[in-house]
C-alpha cells in the first residue's frame, strides 16, 4: 500500500492502523468517515491502475498481473470493514451510506474491468501464457484474472459496455435495497408472549432466550419471539398453541412481502412495527431478474443461468438439474411417509388429521420423541455454546495443529464479539491469522450465518495474515445463563467454522486465489465437511456436557442421535431442493416479460409437485442467497453439490480408521483448506481423495437410499 496517501489523521480510515494485528480501529470509526474515505481510496486505486496500464515497459507477469493483484489495498481494507459492519452491526447512518455508495462502488468495478489499456496488457499476456514459463500458481492467477475481465465485459463493444455499466450500477442499488428490506422486515416483527397460555409447551431454554430477546428490545414483561431462526424454529417445534404457531410461521414465511402479509400478527401476541404495507421485495427482485437477463444476453448467453454456470464446477444446467432430481424424487417419497406419521400423531393427540406447514415441526418433534425416545429439549442442555466453541477449536487443533488464544483486551465492533490469535503448532507455533467470533442475533445484524474476512491471506507484500470472522445468529441466553444450542445450531457453528478454516489456512501467494475465492460450488465443501466432526462420539463425549452437572452426554443419547440422523430428511431435503429448483427455473428464463414472481413461485412449485404441507426454505421475497448479490444466483444448488463432495471426502477418514488420521488431515489441509483457487477444484479434490467423488455416500447420509 502507498502509505503516502495515509495522511488524513482526522479520518481513522485514512490513517495508518497502528492496532494489534492490523485490525480495524473499530472504536474510532463512525458512519460519517466512510464516504470521504471511499472518495480517497477509489481515486488512489484508479491512479494505481492507470500507472500499470500506461507504463513504458512491455507487459510481463510481475509488472501487470502481480501489480494488479497488489493494487487497491487501501480500498480493500476500507471496503472489508464497511461491508462487515453493514452486515453485522448496522445503523441508519451506515445504511444510508450503503445506499449512497452502492452505485459508485459498482461504477468503480466497471472502471476496473473495462479499463481498455489495462486489459490490453492482460490479454496480451494471456495469449502468450504457455510460453511465459510461469509456475502453476502464476499461470492460474493470470487465467483467473483474465477470465474476471471477460466476465465483467472487457471484450464488449463500447456501446454494450456503456449499457453493461449502467446495469451493474443499478443491480448494486437493488441488491442493497433487497438486503436492507429483509433486515427491516425481520427487525420489525416481534411476537410478545405473556401468561402461561401463550408459553404452553415451550422448554426453559427457549423461554430464557425469548426473555433475553425481550429485554434487548425493551420488553420488560413477557417473552419475545423474533424472526431469528434460533427463536422461530424452536417456537414452531414446541409451542402447543396452534394459532400462535400459524401466526409466527406466516410472519416468517412472508417476510419482506407486504403483498401477501394479510395484516399484522393479531391480538396481544403479535406486533409488526413496520406496518402492513411497508416492505415488498417482489418488485425489487423482479427488476433484478430483468437486469440479470440483459447482463447475460450482452455476454451472448440465452439466459442468466448459462452465464453463471459457465464458471462453476457443474458447468451446465443439465448437470445441476440431474443432481437435484436425484434427491428431489426420493425426498418427496420420504416426505409423504413422514407426513402420514405426523397425521397419525396429530390424531393420537386428539387433533384431527390435516397437517399444515406450521404444524410440521411440532408433530415431527413428537414423532421423533416417540420413535427414538429423543427429546430436543433434553438435548440442548448438553450443547452450551462455550463448550461447542471449545469443540471446534479442539478439532482444528487435532486435525491441523491450530491453537486459538482469546485476546479479551482487544475490543471489536460489539461487546459480544470475541477475538482470537491463531497459531500453528505444526509450524513452530507460528502466528497464522486472527479470528473473530460473532455468535448472537441482534436487531442490527442480518439473519443467517456466514463467514467473512477483514483481510485475506497472501504473500504479495510479505506474509499477509488473514483476519477472518464467523457470524452466527444464536438466541442469547438470559443474563447469567448459558446459551444452549440445538443440535442443528451446533451443526451451523461447525459449518461456519469450516469456512473460517478455509480462510485461515489459505496458503497461496496471490490474493486473487486466496481462501474462499474459489468456484462457488467448491466453497461449501470445507464448511460442510467440517460438520462431520460434530457427530463423532469421541468429540461428543468430551465436549457435549450438561451445562449444570458437567456430566458428559451418555452413550445411549449418542446412539439415539445417530439412529435418528435420517429422521425428517424428506422434509429437510424437500425444503432445500425446492428452493434450488425454483432458483434454477427462474434464472433459466430467456424472457422476463410480465414476470409475476409470486405467481411464478406458485406455478413452479406446482409443476415439480411440492407437497402442500412444506414451504420452500427461502421464499423469493427474502431469498438473500439469490437477491442480495450475484454469488448464489443460479447457484443455490451448490450446497447439494458440496454434499456429494463432503460425504465422499469424509469416507477417507472412515477408511483410515480415525476421524483425526494425520495423513488424511495433512492432505485435507494442503488441497482443500490451503490451496484456495491455485488449482482447478476437481484437481484439488482428486489430490486429496485419490479418486473422483461418488454420489452414493451423500444419498446414504440423507437416508434417501438404503445403507
Amino acid at each position: 500500500m502507498d502509505t503516502s496517501i495515509l495522511q488524513d489523521t482526522s479520518n481513522p480510515l485514512l490513517s495508518p492502523w497502528d492496532t494489534p494485528y492490523g485490525l480495524p480501529p473499530f472504536g474510532q470509526v463512525s458512519a460519517a468517515h466512510f464516504l470521504p474515505a471511499f472518495n480517497v481510496a477509489l481515486k488512489a486505486h484508479r491512479a494505481e491502475l492507470d500507472a500499470i496500464a500506461t507504463q513504458a515497459a512491455a507487459p510481463a507477469f510481475e509488472n501487470t498481473i502481480a501489480a494488479f493483484d497488489k493494487s487497491g489495498r487501501l480500498l480493500s481494507r476500507i471496503e472489508a470493514l464497511f461491508h462487515n459492519l453493514t452486515s453485522s452491526e448496522t445503523s441508519p447512518p451506515l445504511q444510508a451510506a450503503e445506499r449512497e455508495l452502492a452505485a459508485p462502488l459498482a461504477a468503480h468495478r466497471n472502471a476496473i474491468y473495462m479499463h481498455a489499456a489495462l486489459f490490453a496488457r492482460i490479454d496480451c499476456l494471456h495469449a502468450r501464457r504457455t510460453s511465459l514459463g510461469l509456475d502453476a500458481e502464476r499461470l492460474r492467477t493470470l487465467e483467473r484474472i483474465h477470465l474476471d475481465f471477460i466476465r465483467a465485459g472487457a471484450k464488449l463493444a463500447p456501446t454494450a459496455q456503456a449499457r453493461y455499466a449502467k446495469i451493474m450500477e443499478r443491480l448494486a442499488e437493488l441488491t442493497t435495497r433487497f438486503t436492507q428490506n429483509v433486515l427491516a422486515a425481520e427487525a420489525g416483527f416481534q411476537m410478545v408472549l405473556s401468561g402461561d397460555n401463550d408459553i404452553a409447551g415451550l422448554p426453559p431454554s427457549l423461554l430464557a432466550a425469548a426473555k433475553n430477546a425481550g429485554l434487548e428490545r425493551g420488553v420488560e414483561a413477557g417473552y419475545v419471539i423474533t424472526l431469528s431462526r434460533s427463536l422461530i424454529v424452536p417456537f414452531l417445534t414446541f409451542s402447543s398453541r396452534r394459532d400462535l404457531r400459524e401466526q409466527a410461521f406466516m410472519a416468517w414465511s412472508r417476510r419482506a412481502s407486504s403483498s401477501e402479509a394479510g395484516g399484522k400478527a393479531g391480538g396481544h401476541a403479535g406486533n409488526n412495527k413496520n406496518g402492513d404495507n411497508a416492505i415488498d421485495n417482489l418488485p425489487v427482485a423482479a427488476e433484478i431478474m430483468q437486469l440479470r437477463l440483459e447482463q447475460a444476453q450482452l455476454h451472448g448467453y440465452d439466459n442468466y443461468s448459462d452465464y453463471a454456470l459457465a464458471d462453476m464446477m457443474a458447468g451446465t444446467r443439465e448437470a445441476v438439474n440431474d443432481l437435484l432430481m436425484r434427491v428431489w424424487e426420493p425426498a418427496k417419497i420420504k416426505a409423504t411417509a413422514e407426513r402420514e406419521a405426523l397425521n397419525e400423531m396429530a390424531i393420537a393427540c386428539g387433533e384431527g388429521a390435516g397437517i399444515e406447514p406450521w404444524d410440521w415441526r411440532y408433530y415431527a418433534e413428537k414423532v421423533r420423541a416417540s420413535r427414538y425416545e429423543l427429546d430436543e429439549a433434553a438435548i440442548k442442555p448438553y450443547f452450551p455454546l462455550e463448550r461447542m466453541v471449545e469443540a471446534v477449536f479442539d478439532c482444528a487443533h487435532r486435525l491441523f495443529g491450530l491453537t486459538f488464544i482469546e485476546k479479551p483486551q482487544i475490543k471489536a465492533y460489539h461487546p459480544d464479539v470475541k477475538i482470537y490469535e491463531v497459531r500453528d503448532g505444526h509450524a513452530g507455533n507460528r502466528l497464522v491469522g486472527v479470528f473473530l467470533h460473532d455468535n448472537f442475533a441482534r436487531a442490527t445484524k442480518r439473519g443467517g450465518a456466514w463467514m467473512s474476512s477483514y483481510r485475506l491471506q497472501s504473500r504479495i507484500e510479505g506474509n499477509v495474515l488473514p483476519i477472518i470472522v464467523n457470524n452466527n445468529n444464536f438466541a442469547k441466553g438470559a443474563p447469567g445463563e448459558p446459551t444452549l444450542l440445538s443440535f442443528d445450531d451446533a451443526r451451523t457453528l461447525f459449518h461456519e467454522f469450516g469456512h473460517g478454516l478455509h480462510g485461515l489456512l489459505s496458503n497461496v501467494h496471490y490474493e486473487r486465489l486466496s481462501g474462499t475465492r474459489v468456484l462457488r460450488d467448491f466453497v461449501e465443501l470445507p464448511s460442510q465437511l467440517f460438520e462431520h466432526w460434530l457427530s463423532e462420539p469421541q468429540v461428543l463425549k468430551r465436549f457435549a456436557r450438561h451445562y449444570q452437572s458437567n456430566e458428559p452426554i451418555s452413550d445411549e443419547l449418542i446412539g439415539k442421535l445417530k439412529r435418528s440422523r435420517t429422521f425428517n430428511q424428506g422434509f429437510e431435503n424437500v425444503e432445500f431442493v425446492a428452493s434450488a429448483l425454483v432458483d434454477m427455473a427462474l434464472h433459466s428464463r430467456n424472457s422476463m416479460d410480465g414476470l409475476d414472481l409470486k405467481k411464478f413461485e406458485a406455478e413452479e412449485l406446482a409443476r415439480i409437485g411440492m407437497p402442500r404441507e412444506i414451504v420452500m426454505r427461502h421464499r423469493l421475497p427474502h431469498f438473500q442467497h439469490l437477491f442480495s448479490g450475484p454469488a448464489y444466483a443460479s447457484g443455490y444448488y451448490v450446497y447439494l453439490w458440496a454434499a456429494v463432495l463432503d460425504a465422499d471426502g469424509y469416507e477417507a477418514f472412515v477408511e483410515a480408521g480415525s476421524p483425526f488420521d494425520s495423513g488424511v488431515a495433512q492432505r485435507l489441509r494442503k488441497f482443500i483448506y490451503g490451496s484456495g483457487n491455485s488449482m482447478p477444484p476437481m484437481d484439488a479434490y482428486r489430490a486429496f481423495r485419490g479418486q473422483d467423488p461418488k454420489v452414493e455416500p451423500m444419498l446414504r447420509e440423507k437416508g434417501l437410499v438404503a445403507g
